[in-house]
């Protein structure tokens, strides 16, 4: 899977924990499911409780934000600035976004406390939760409440390629191991419609659903699983012509990139978060015009809303640990 990518050496996960948590949690007797050891969780909702030590509660003068790995972090840096601003006005903090460069960076910055809020991919949401203490509370929907991505399976328009069957003896892109719909969801449920990942077609991961997409227009592939919210994005942007393509599956709709905030934030510090979330005004800005079709931030619960995906991944047999994220 993904390598942990830093400008330093990549700590082991221990080690990149302070010492106060190390000595008071690590190996505190507790409930907590499929959690690290150091984390517990006494209420059954599947992420991390609060530390009961109030000493522990992080409360920084500046917070860190960042938004799930992309192609080209600088332009989201942009593309996030008016929410930036909108959430250092509500929590009365410096607010700086951290692009980060793959989703195992971005677990281990959280977990290290270098990280405080984060959007996580859909199928990264769950290492977040069981390794780096993140606690999902928000999902970019409409107003109706709708939200949601699907996965799609593109082939080139000039392929021979009709139906899922037809993927048998080819070349597809899968973007990265930990990727719902990159990876995950289609070793789950393409099997179903008679084709299996790795046994029926040659499995080549691409890095991310951005190169998937244009390497099924180079050519370079024979077909890729995508999620649907990047490339409509991508063709938004003008980054591929959607007529060189063709659409030949799309499954139900999984939950999109979950808003998070570490688990060790002050109470206080939490309530502004959510507010500033939830107060949020896409209309009008670069966010609402890059997220086409969304309109606000919308409240979930990882126990719910990740049902499906935490299915997806038993069935693909992943464990939540750091050598999955690291391999």
């Amino acid at each position: 899977m993904n390598k942990l990518l830093s400008s330093r050496p990549a700590l082991s996960w221990a080690a990149a924990l302070p010492l106060a948590l190390l000595s008071s949690i690590a190996f505190a007797e507790c409930e907590r499911g499929d959690l690290d050891a150091i984390y517990c969780d006494e209420n059954g909702d599947m992420v991390a409780d609060r530390p009961a030590d109030e000493s522990e509660w992080a409360n920084p003068d500046t917070l860190i934000f960042a938004y799930t790995p992309v192609e080209d972090p600088a332009i989201y840096s942009d593309i996030w600035q008016p929410f930036i601003e909108h959430l250092s006005k509500v929590t009365g903090r410096d607010v700086r976004f951290f692009a980060v460069q793959s989703n195992a960076a971005q677990v281990e910055a959280m977990r290290s406390g270098r990280l405080h809020i984060a959007g996580f991919s859909t199928g990264p949401t769950p290492f977040a939760v069981n390794l780096a203490g993140a606690v999902p509370f928000a999902l970019m929907g409409s107003d109706d409440g709708q939200f949601g991505y699907t996965l799609q399976l593109f082939t080139h328009v000039d392929s021979d390629i009709e139906t899922v069957e037809d993927l048998k003896g080819k070349r597809v892109a899968h973007t990265s191991p930990t990727s719902n719909s990159g990876n995950l969801a289609p070793r789950a449920l393409l099997p179903e419609l008679g084709v299996t990942p790795d046994e029926d077609y040659e499995v080549v991961y691409s890095g991310s659903h951005d190169q998937s997409m244009l390497g099924v227009v180079a050519r370079d592939y024979d077909a890729a699983p995508v999620a649907s919210e990047v490339v409509e994005r991508m063709a938004a942007r003008g980054l591929y012509d959607e007529e060189d393509v063709r659409l030949i599956y799309e499954s139900d709709r999984f939950p999109t990139t979950s808003y998070n905030y570490a688990y060790n934030l002050h109470p206080d510090l939490v309530e502004k978060i959510e507010e500033a979330f939830f107060s949020f005004d896409f209309a009008g800005t670069e966010l609402g015009e890059e997220f086409d079709g969304v309109e606000k931030f919308i409240p979930i619960n990882y126990k719910d809303n990740w049902q499906v995906i935490r299915t997806i991944q038993a069935a693909n047999g992943v464990t939540y640990t750091p050598e999955n994220m690291e391999e």
